[in-house]
């Protein structure tokens, strides 16, 4: 992996780490994520703008379809995320959520994308879902919310191993520049949640003027990680990108526990150790 990919995936994970931060703390609905999109949209069109016209994309009905497809993927994965952090732990839902979501992708990669498995990456893989089931308190747990903590996070980890493995064909194969197809992506929010956020006009109010700060970083924040992540797609593996960026869950829990008051430090950080051991095995491998 070069020093380039490995620099823009850990950027992105400090990126992502802060914007699921505000996400929690808001601790809003569709019409949140409605609000933090069209400001993406109208902060990120200038750029966009930019780049079809100087890069003169190239956009067929077949580039159009997984445009489309992204954004689609991408819209589950926000409703599901939100829905996960109003009814568990950011601390324990963000993290289930980034550690299956990496073997998940690896597992498309190998199968669709025609990227390689060897023993190592399954080894890495193996501990990344140990670190998980202990993270959510493992066989002995007895709080309410971890149960629907780690259901929500298996299927936001599911939804983000499909849509990375369906963004990376996009923007490796197809070549359709990274910032368009992530800037569609919050614009087909943007229309998709706009009759949600219609009927939700005074909670929006109330959360611009209660968060402004908070929105405007999920808007920037929220878009720039995941371009960072497409342009190292670009030229680096599916097998490496996906568990690197996970990097993600270690601040986010610090910033649940510590932020947040979830409690729980040196046992979250513990496991979520653990799970960045197995990324590392991963990446290494």
């Amino acid at each position: 992996m070069t020093y380039l990919g490995l620099a823009l995936v850990l950027a992105a994970a400090v990126c992502h780490a802060t914007w699921n931060f505000f996400v929690k703390r808001i601790n809003g609905g569709p019409e949140l994520i409605w609000l933090f999109s069209i400001i993406s949209t109208a902060l990120y069109l200038p750029l966009a703008a930019c780049i079809l016209f100087s890069e003169h994309a190239a956009l067929g009905l077949v580039h159009l379809g997984f445009i489309a497809g992204s954004a689609t993927l991408h819209l589950g994965y926000f409703l599901l995320l939100q829905t996960g952090y109003r009814k568990g732990d950011l601390s324990l839902v963000y993290p289930t959520a980034r550690a299956t979501g990496p073997i998940i992708s690896t597992a498309l990669a190998v199968m669709l994308l025609g990227e390689t498995l060897n023993p190592q990456m399954a080894a890495g893989a193996a501990i990344i879902i140990l670190g998980v089931f202990f993270l959510t308190g493992g066989i002995r747990r007895s709080a309410a919310g971890s149960t629907a903590s780690l259901l929500f996070g298996l299927a936001a980890g599911l939804l983000i191993g499909s849509y990375t493995a369906w963004d990376a064909y996009a923007v490796s194969s197809l070549l359709i520049p990274p910032l368009l197809l992530d800037y569609a992506s919050s614009f087909g929010r943007s229309i998709l949640l706009a009759p949600v956020a219609m009927r939700k006009r005074d909670l929006v109010r109330r959360h611009w003027q209660e968060h402004r700060s908070g929105v405007i970083a999920i808007a920037v924040f929220n878009p720039l990680a995941y371009i960072l992540v497409l342009y190292a797609l670009t030229f680096t593996p599916v097998a490496y990108v996906a568990p690197l960026r996970e990097v993600s869950v270690l601040l986010t829990v610090l910033a649940g526990s510590l932020l947040l008051g979830e409690g729980k430090i040196a046992q979250r950080l513990g496991w979520a150790a653990v799970i960045l051991a197995g990324m590392t095995i991963l990446v290494a491998a």
